[in-house]
């Protein structure tokens, strides 16, 4: 008996445990494993200010609370760390669990890019197809390097493009009531 070409290892939940904490970012999506090494200073930098922004706003309006890094675990096959999210007072007391980590899509979910044909392909279709299939209401895909936001929207059950915004913009959100920030702030 031989084994097809198409038989796949899945990864889950508990494999994650028996990895090396090394210093790369281990995530799994529909049980295939992702690997990522630390990030570039710049995507850090712009990681960090994106946050910022959502922060300040969220602090002045109480109305939400974003965070950095933050683990979201779907399901045993779908286990994820975006670089910031956003997340509703009201949606973080349902989604949190008691170990600190998401079960289920914040309303903003936000990836920096990071070079390399597989991490961009991982952001721009593999983890646009969870987001959306979990909920997710907006997803920004920032390019740090090209000084852009790719800015997807639900409309029905997928997230959709719906803008593109460059560094001479103004970001705003209907999830944000009253939110904006100059595009360029972020990349400053």
């Amino acid at each position: 008996m031989s084994q097809t070409t198409t038989d796949r290892v899945r990864w889950t939940v508990a494999d994650l445990e028996l990895l090396p904490d090394n210093g790369n970012r281990y995530e799994i999506v529909d049980g295939e494993l992702f690997v990522t090494r630390a990030p570039h200073w710049g995507h850090q930098r712009v990681c960090s200010n994106v946050c910022t922004e959502l922060n300040l706003w969220s602090r002045q309006t109480g109305l939400g609370e974003s965070a950095s890094g933050a683990g979201i675990i779907f399901t045993d096959v779908d286990n994820v760390i975006p670089d910031v999210v956003w997340a509703s007072k009201e949606r973080l007391a349902a989604v949190l669990d008691d170990a600190g980590h998401l079960t289920a899509a914040p309303e903003l979910v936000v990836e920096v890019l990071s070079p390399g044909e597989e991490n961009e392909r991982r952001d721009r279709q593999v983890k646009l197809k969870l987001y959306a299939s979990q909920g997710a209401r907006e997803y920004w895909i920032v390019d740090w390097r090209l000084q852009q936001i790719q800015i997807y929207r639900r409309e029905g059950a997928t997230l959709v493009l719906t803008a593109t915004l460059f560094a001479s913009d103004e970001l705003t959100s209907p999830l944000l009531p009253g939110f904006t920030c100059p595009v360029a702030r972020l990349f400053s």
